[in-house]
């Protein structure tokens, strides 16, 4: 009888061990090396070469024009991307809201960009956005205006990004939406109804506050994807031109071989950056979330 109360009392421990040891493994022990590479002039090719260095690395950082201008496309990227990911995707699955076999079909489309890798999804778009023979600019032209030189110009490069990241994600959170509008029951807009509420009104005061854990949710979640972005920008512009679509992520790529403890402080920098805007949604936003 006591070894059976032992064994419910540690089953538990014993049913979560697995994950644990793998959370330990491949996300604790690289974060606590990161940190601890973070405070030293590391050589990859000799680690006895290797020299502690204390917070030089940090104070280098903070002092480079290439670390805020980083800093600044991420922010930019990361603007764009979570504003128009979520309003398009709260407009799409407004449409979507109702049962019919037609939204099914456009569901099941709309998802498909999400599912193919992004190395696929990015090779298309470089192939529309050819500023000679694209697809874009030929439809463009169709319509009296003028082209763009999407990828090629620095001014419109980190746009362009922008555009291939919100066209893979909408999809997704879409069906995040239009599953939570789907779970409001109907008799909360029944008695709407009966008060006469206008259609913003509902929308406003009831549709937005009961689908607001979900839309919570979506901004922590495409917030911190956004802050590490590194393939698409990897794929189309490698960061250029001229930098205009450097992020932070392909910052630290580009110092992974010749500086790897200035790559890992910056690291920890993106870290802490994506931890305290998240601490900041919390303490905004949390009390605001509506939970039924």
């Amino acid at each position: 009888m006591d070894k059976r109360r032992v064994w419910e009392t540690v089953r538990p421990y014993v049913m979560i061990l697995p994950a644990m040891i793998g959370i330990v493994l491949f996300v604790i022990y690289p974060v606590i090396y990161l940190v601890k590479l973070s405070f030293y002039k590391y050589n990859l090719m000799n680690k006895d070469k290797s020299k502690f260095i204390g917070t030089d690395n940090f104070t280098q950082i903070f002092s480079r024009e290439d670390f805020y201008s980083a800093l600044t496309n991420t922010v930019i990227y990361t603007v764009g991307v979570v504003v128009l990911t979520m309003l398009l995707s709260l407009i799409i699955a407004v449409w979507l809201n109702k049962k019919t076999r037609f939204n099914a079909v456009v569901q099941a489309g709309i998802f498909t960009p999400h599912i193919i890798s992004i190395v696929s999804v990015a090779l298309v778009w470089m192939w529309l956005m050819e500023p000679s023979h694209g697809m874009l600019n030929f439809l463009l032209k169709t319509f009296g205006l003028p082209p763009s030189p999407w990828l090629q110009s620095s001014s419109t490069a980190m746009v362009s990004i922008i555009i291939v990241s919100v066209w893979q994600n909408i999809g997704y959170y879409t069906l995040i939406m239009v599953a939570a509008l789907q779970s409001i029951p109907p008799s909360i807009y029944e008695a709407a109804a009966l008060d006469n509420g206008s259609k913003f009104k509902v929308f406003y005061k009831i549709t937005l506050p009961m689908i607001s854990p979900q839309l919570f949710f979506i901004l922590i979640i495409m917030t911190i994807g956004s802050f590490k972005v590194f393939d698409t920008v990897k794929i189309m512009t490698g960061g250029g031109p001229n930098n205009a679509t450097t992020t932070l992520v392909y910052y630290i790529y580009e110092f992974r071989t010749n500086s790897i403890g200035y790559a890992s402080a910056t690291g920890v920098v993106l870290m802490a950056i994506i931890a305290l805007l998240t601490f900041v949604y919390f303490r905004l936003l949390a009390k605001k979330v509506h939970y039924q």
